[in-house]
């Protein structure tokens, strides 16, 4: 069952006028796999390597709005990017 993340983030980007991302949903695309398949050939460091690539080029960008999954704040670095490159609302 999904929080709604997506659906908010998007209807706020709309609202903005800027682009959405959700870094979950990058990843898969980068991948061409499911989060559960990244888990299961790299565990989970190999995801969280993943998602802090992801949300790194991510918060590079400007005029956004990004959904992260809830574990992304288990990364200080992750962490200080999202604080230094934007609004964080929880």
């Amino acid at each position: 069952m999904g929080a709604g993340k997506t659906t908010v983030g998007r209807q706020l980007a709309k609202r903005l006028g800027r682009q959405f991302y959700d870094s979950d949903h990058e990843i898969v695309q980068r991948t061409g796999v499911p989060i559960p398949t990244i888990f299961e050939i790299e565990g989970e460091e190999g995801f969280r390597r993943r998602e802090m690539q992801a949300i790194a080029e991510l918060t590079a960008g400007t005029d956004i709005v990004l959904a992260t999954g809830g574990g992304v704040v288990l990364n200080s670095e992750n962490r200080a990017r999202l604080h230094d490159t934007g609004w964080v609302d929880t």
